[in-house]
C-alpha cells in the first residue's frame, strides 16, 4: 500500500498543474517517496488533459482520472477517494490555494494518532469582502444548526486516515459535502492553521457567490433537520399571534372601541405570511430534492480514462 495519496479535483487548470506537481514534489522529498498524485479530472476545454499526462510523463506518482462529463468538484474529490491506496489521503486544490509545503505539518500530526487533520483558514487572500462575509455567515449558521460538528472556515483541503476515507466510501450520500461528511464519521480530529494565499494563476470555475450559498445550503439541509424544526415553531407562533390579533379585533368591534388602521395593517400579514409560505416551501423543497436524487441511486460519476491505476477502486464506484 502507498503511504500516502494526494486527491486533486481539477478543472481548467492547465496553467496551475505543472507548478503545483513541482511543489508536491519538492516538499515530498521531505516526508516520502512513497506517494501518488490523482488528478480527477471533469473534462475541460483548456488543456488540463495534456498538462496531467506531461507531468505524468516526468513524474510516474501522477495519475489521472478523467470523467465522461463533468460532474463537479464534489463528485470528483470522492472518486479520488474511492481509487486512492495511501495509508492516509490529503485533498486539496490545484491552484496551490491550499499550501503543499503544509503537507509536513498535516502528515506530523497524523503521525501523533489523530486520523482527520482539517487546514483552518485564518486568513484569505484574494476574494472580496462580500464573499468573505457570506463565508462567514455561511459557517456559522452550519456550525449552530448543524447535528455534526463541522470545524469553521476550512475547506476540502485536509489529511484524513486510510480508516476514515474507508468509512467515507461505504456512505451512499450523493452530495458530496465532504466537510459533513468526514464530521460524520468521526474518529479523533483536530485542526492546524495556516493563511490562505491568492491563486497561482487563473480564477475560479465556480460562482464566487451563488457557489458559496449552494455549500452552505448542502451543508445544512444534508446533516441536519433543524431548519423544518424551526420552520414549524415560527409557523406555531405566527398562527398564535393570528388568533390574538383576531380577538383583539373582535373584542374591539364588540366594544365600540374603533379599529386600528386596517389596510397596511392587513398588507403586512399577509405579506409576512405568504413571504415565510414560500420560505417553507422552498425549505421543504430542497429536503426533497435531496432525498430524490438518493432514490434515484444514480452513479456519482463515471470514469472515462484511467492513467497509472493497476487495481480496481476501492468502494463501490456504482454509487
Amino acid at each position: 500500500m502507498t503511504m500516502l495519496s494526494i486527491v486533486v479535483p481539477v478543472y481548467k487548470e492547465e496553467r496551475n498543474i505543472p507548478e503545483f506537481v513541482t511543489q508536491v514534489a519538492s516538499v515530498m522529498e521531505r516526508v516520502t517517496d512513497d506517494y501518488e498524485i490523482i488528478f480527477t479530472l471533469d473534462p475541460s476545454p483548456d488543456g488540463s488533459e495534456e498538462a496531467v499526462l506531461r507531468a505524468r510523463e516526468s513524474n510516474p506518482r501522477v495519475k489521472m482520472l478523467k470523467f465522461s462529463r463533468r460532474f463537479g468538484q464534489p463528485m470528483a474529490t470522492l472518486a479520488g477517494l474511492q481509487y486512492s491506496s495511501g495509508e492516509a489521503v490529503i485533498v486539496m486544490d490545484v491552484d496551490l490555494q491550499d499550501p503543499p509545503e503544509l503537507i509536513p505539518e498535516l502528515t506530523a500530526k497524523w503521525s501523533e494518532g489523530y486520523d482527520v487533520v482539517c487546514a483552518q483558514r485564518k486568513s484569505r487572500a484574494g476574494e472580496t469582502s462580500i464573499k468573505k462575509l457570506v463565508a462567514w455567515i455561511a459557517y456559522r449558521a452550519i456550525r449552530g444548526l448543524s447535528e455534526v460538528d463541522i470545524p469553521p472556515n476550512t475547506g476540502d483541503f485536509r489529511l484524513m486516515s486510510r480508516r476514515v476515507v474507508n468509512e467515507l466510501n461505504k456512505l451512499k450520500e450523493s452530495h458530496g459535502f465532504l466537510r459533513g461528511m468526514v464530521a460524520l464519521v468521526g474518529f479523533k480530529q483536530t485542526c492546524i492553521r495556516f493563511d490562505r494565499p491568492a491563486r497561482f494563476s487563473g480564477a475560479g470555475q465556480y460562482n464566487r457567490f451563488i457557489g458559496s450559498i449552494r455549500i452552505g445550503i448542502n451543508g445544512l439541509v444534508c446533516f441536519s433537520g433543524k431548519l423544518l424544526f424551526l420552520a414549524s415553531v415560527t409557523g406555531f407562533f405566527i398562527s398564535v399571534a393570528a388568533v390574538c390579533l383576531a380577538v383583539a379585533f373582535a373584542f374591539m368591534e364588540i366594544t365600540g372601541a374603533g379599529r386600528p388602521v386596517e389596510h397596511p395593517v392587513m398588507v403586512v400579514l399577509i405579506l409576512l405570511l405568504a413571504g415565510i409560505h414560500l420560505l417553507s416551501i422552498g425549505l421543504l423543497g430542497e429536503y426533497v430534492s435531496r432525498i430524490y436524487d438518493e432514490v434515484k441511486g444514480r452513479p456519482k460519476f463515471i470514469v472515462d480514462r484511467a492513467e497509472g491505476f493497476d487495481r480496481e477502486p476501492i468502494g463501490n464506484p456504482d454509487r
